[in-house]
């Protein structure tokens, strides 16, 4: 049985809370975490039948927030995902319908079945938290978090994300399957009662926390390391990885830089500690990057992987010395 939560620490409550649902998948919980309080994007890549969405959907009763699914697929249009105007004959005027966008968690299922157009229609809102319909722009309610899928093995009516939103999440999750053991407490549960999800925190907590998350100290040596490792993805031959030059035809885009700071701050957070440190930014290294680099054709006939390439890259980056926690408590004084 896992022991109660602390209750100086919230994010340990909602995680005790999604965990009488979710059996596993500790991983893809504790990015949906990081990217709560980072307030990124994730996408999430896994077959069928993993609770890609009863995750996301009882983090959502954890938290208060309001929770909207769009089943992605061939025949949408981007009006039914941000909204319309529609006209009103009694008075004449235009009416602003809004669409499932607007919400606190946005899970887009399968957002590589409808094409490139309507995940377009996705940009707007994941960059700049708002939807411009017609000549007005309104805002979507704060936090937002959008959670998409995409299942691996089946090819056919699929559409790949575009580099520009592919770019736009901050992380990229693989999920896989349970163990034997996880499987059959999943059974187990799955078909008996449900225990009842409480909600252990609102929105205006969660926003509370988000600013602490943003008040995690990140040294310079640490962003510079950063920096590093995104380099390294478009000359890998500055680290001594000049044979992996052929395999990758873009690297990675400054926002993973950006990314790799703010989700290391926010696990930081989660684990505890005013300050970040460089494992923090190497156990997320994979997440972030993966799905940022563009392979070759050479890669691809070779079957070389993303996270193969992000491995050996970071295993090849120096890690720095800087004593980070003792530069935090000088920093305090």
């Amino acid at each position: 049985m896992t022991p109660p939560p602390n209750n100086d620490k919230p994010m340990e409550k909602v995680l005790y809370e999604v965990k009488k649902i979710i059996v596993g998948q500790d991983i893809l919980l504790e990015r949906l975490i990081i990217a709560l309080l980072a307030r990124g994007h994730i996408l999430v890549e896994g077959v069928p039948g993993l609770a890609k969405t009863m995750a996301i959907k009882t983090l959502a009763s954890a938290i208060g927030g309001q929770f909207q699914r769009i089943q992605f697929t061939p025949d949408l249009v981007p009006a039914d995902l941000v909204g319309t105007r529609i006209y009103n004959q009694k008075t004449g005027e235009f009416n602003t319908s809004f669409g499932p966008v607007f919400t606190n968690l946005l899970l887009a299922d399968e957002i590589n079945r409808a094409p490139a157009k309507v995940q377009s229609a996705l940009l707007e809102v994941m960059q700049e938290r708002q939807v411009t319909i017609g000549r007005e722009s309104h805002k979507v309610p704060t936090p937002f978090l959008v959670l998409a899928t995409q299942n691996p093995i089946e090819s056919e009516g699929t559409y790949p994300l575009p580099e520009a939103q592919v770019d736009r999440f901050m992380l990229k999750v693989l999920v896989g399957y349970p163990t034997p053991t996880e499987e059959f407490v999943i059974v187990e549960r799955m078909t008996g009662a449900l225990q009842a999800i409480q909600r252990v925190i609102d929105t205006e907590q969660l926003l509370a926390l988000q600013q602490e998350a943003d008040g995690v100290y990140v040294d310079p040596a640490l962003m510079e390391y950063a920096v590093k490792l995104v380099t390294a993805t478009r000359q890998p031959q500055l680290v001594g990885q000049a044979d992996l030059k052929p395999f990758i035809t873009y690297g990675a885009s400054p926002r993973a830089s950006i990314n790799l700071i703010l989700a290391a701050r926010a696990l930081a957070f989660v684990r505890g500690r005013p300050y970040a440190l460089p494992q923090d930014v190497r156990d997320l290294a994979l997440d972030v990057m993966r799905h940022r680099l563009v392979l070759s054709y050479e890669a691809l006939a070779d079957n070389v992987t993303p996270d193969e390439l992000i491995t050996r890259l970071v295993n090849a980056v120096p890690v720095p010395e800087v004593p980070l926690h003792e530069r935090q408590r000088v920093r305090a004084f």
